[in-house]
């Protein structure tokens, strides 16, 4: 299994975060996507990078939440960054008009910017949308075909707009949201829908934790080793084994991040 996104650079792992990755490897997690959310955060998650080479690798990106504060050098250091060998994609980009943390109009601003940047460096995109969903397309739309890969992390979407991303080439990460009967229920009905050669794991640790991890975990925090949770779910939901699903989302992963293991 790779985790494709887990938020590592987050205060929450400060006291434990090398327990946190042996418990990982326990599991079967091969690697892990740290996910860059601004410009520090993505400067911090290719240090760690760095510390675990060949088990770590990284996303430099500017979320949308952070739009309205990018420096204005911001694409240029993006740049720097995304020069390294262990920086695999451009993002988490994206749009939220859920809870608009920042204007609308930077949003769209930032997110372009960094479609086009992705596209002069042939990187993939790992992206974010929420409620949002025909505007975020609308800029997407004349890239595709031109950036290497499209990445929906952390899919929580219809049926319709799956199959408009199913259409678009786009490949789909799917977290523990699907375990959740309540908030989950009409992902995990839907999910069948996604080839295996389209499929990614992530868990998106600290958030997003398994609601069907027994016994319940004393902490809220979701970790990396909580990823077989979502792929017990997934073969109940999609039909196929827990080694077709681990092997296809496995090197789908290897293969859209240029990362071999």
């Amino acid at each position: 299994m790779i985790d494709i996104g887990v938020n590592l650079t987050n205060s929450r792992f400060d006291k434990d975060r090398a327990q946190l990755i042996a418990r990982a490897k326990d599991v079967g997690v091969k690697g892990m996507l740290v996910t860059g959310t601004n410009l520090h955060e993505s400067q911090q998650a290719l240090l760690l990078c760095q510390q675990y080479p060949n088990y770590l690798a990284c996303t430099a990106g500017v979320h949308p939440h952070d739009a309205d504060n990018v420096a204005d050098d911001y694409l240029q250091q993006l740049s720097v960054l995304a020069k390294s060998e262990q920086v695999k994609a451009i993002g988490e980009c994206g749009l939220d008009f859920n809870r608009n943390f920042s204007t609308p109009t930077n949003q769209l601003r930032v997110f372009s910017q960094q479609v086009q940047l992705a596209n002069e460096l042939k990187l993939p995109l790992f992206l974010h949308q929420r409620d949002a969903f025909e505007p975020w397309l609308e800029v997407l739309r004349p890239f595709i075909g031109k950036i290497p890969a499209m990445v929906a992390h952390c899919f929580t979407g219809d049926l319709a707009q799956l199959k408009q991303c199913l259409d678009l080439g786009m490949y789909i990460g799917i977290t523990g949201w699907v375990c959740d009967d309540r908030r989950g229920k009409n992902l995990h009905d839907i999910v069948k829908h996604i080839p295996l050669n389209r499929l990614m794991l992530e868990t998106d640790a600290p958030y997003l934790t398994p609601r069907t991890i027994r016994p319940k975990p004393k902490s809220s925090r979701n970790e990396p080793c909580y990823l077989p949770y979502v792929v017990d779910t997934l073969v109940g939901a999609m039909g196929h084994s827990f080694e077709d699903i681990i092997e296809n989302s496995y090197h789908n992963s290897q293969t859209v991040f240029n990362w071999e293991h």
